[in-house]
């Protein structure tokens, strides 16, 4: 039995040093390094057999699920962009680390093509498809909302919304009676920050999309559930995802008083696509550090 410990000082309440990557951001460049759960997520097979296909699997929340995943047993498919290819790399390692069939889908997302291509590979590659985790998202803050170009709003909502809706109907015909799909929401979703317009709405409808997908596949005996975190550390937040003045005070403001780390998000994924969670369908789990959430 592990020892219990306040969250709290779990992880130490960092304040990053001003720091800016290109989009979309790379974790092996962040300044403090991010713990993604490589030297600290134990596995206990609760998910043996399963075949999983994780969106944005390089790096940040997607990167600590994979690597969850397969030290619970399952094989692990993550579609991310090439440029994000370091990042992939080393995930892929970690997969095969447990002993589990890696697969790795570098190409864009916001391309139909695309969606219906890492379904298909994940599908042929491992035969067959019962988790999708719905992760990779653009966030890119703004100052003014009159700043928020047409075509930067455009490329959130194919890269948040169209990607999520497309890669789900490409797998639903794939799966079966118990698979599980998720989606990562974010407390934006139901408390925007006036920087972050375009992404909050994007995990304001992936909620909202989770729910009504439930109900449409409860009849199918496939789950449907979302995930919103509050602020974790990830390559979001460096690579124009929050301005240097909120960075370097990231998440000081919790009730508990510091951000989260990736590897403390993995279990909520775990418990959601496990035998666990059988019984839950269309809900939300906030992973906010005590910030409240409807």
């Amino acid at each position: 039995m592990s020892a219990m410990q306040d969250p709290r000082t779990k992880y130490d309440a960092i304040e990053p040093p001003e720091q800016t990557q290109p989009e979309p951001g790379l974790d092996i460049k962040m300044t403090p390094l991010a713990d993604l759960g490589i030297e600290s997520y134990v596995g206990h097979g609760r998910l043996e057999g399963r075949k999983a296909l994780i969106t944005g699997g390089d790096s940040g929340l997607g990167a600590a699920v994979a690597i969850a995943y397969a030290r619970e047993g399952a094989d692990v498919a993550i579609s991310y962009l090439p440029a994000e290819e370091p990042d992939a790399e080393r995930i892929i390692e970690q997969i095969e680390k447990a002993g589990r069939k890696a697969l790795a889908l570098p190409g864009d997302l916001t391309e139909l093509a695309q969606c219906q291509k890492i379904v298909e590979d994940t599908v042929e590659a491992f035969g067959g498809l019962d988790i999708l985790v719905n992760n990779a998202s653009r966030q890119v803050w703004h100052e003014n909302f009159e700043d928020l170009s047409d075509e930067d709003f455009d490329l959130t909502m194919k890269s948040n919304i169209y990607s999520s809706y497309r890669v789900s109907k490409a797998a639903v015909p794939h799966m079966k009676p118990g698979s599980s799909i998720i989606f990562t929401s974010s407390i934006q979703g139901y408390d925007p920050s006036e920087t972050l317009l375009d992404y909050a709405l994007t995990k304001a409808a992936q909620n909202n999309f989770s729910k009504g997908l439930a109900q449409a596949l409860g009849p199918c005996g496939i789950r449907v559930n979302a995930v919103a975190p509050g602020p974790f550390w990830t390559p979001l937040q460096p690579s124009h995802g929050q301005p240097q003045e909120k960075l370097t005070q990231f998440g000081l403001d919790t009730p508990l008083g510091r951000a989260g780390q990736p590897a403390e998000i993995a279990g909520a994924y775990v418990f959601l696509a496990s035998e666990e969670a059988s019984y839950v369908s269309g809900e939300t789990l906030g992973i906010t550090g005590g910030r409240p959430t409807p």
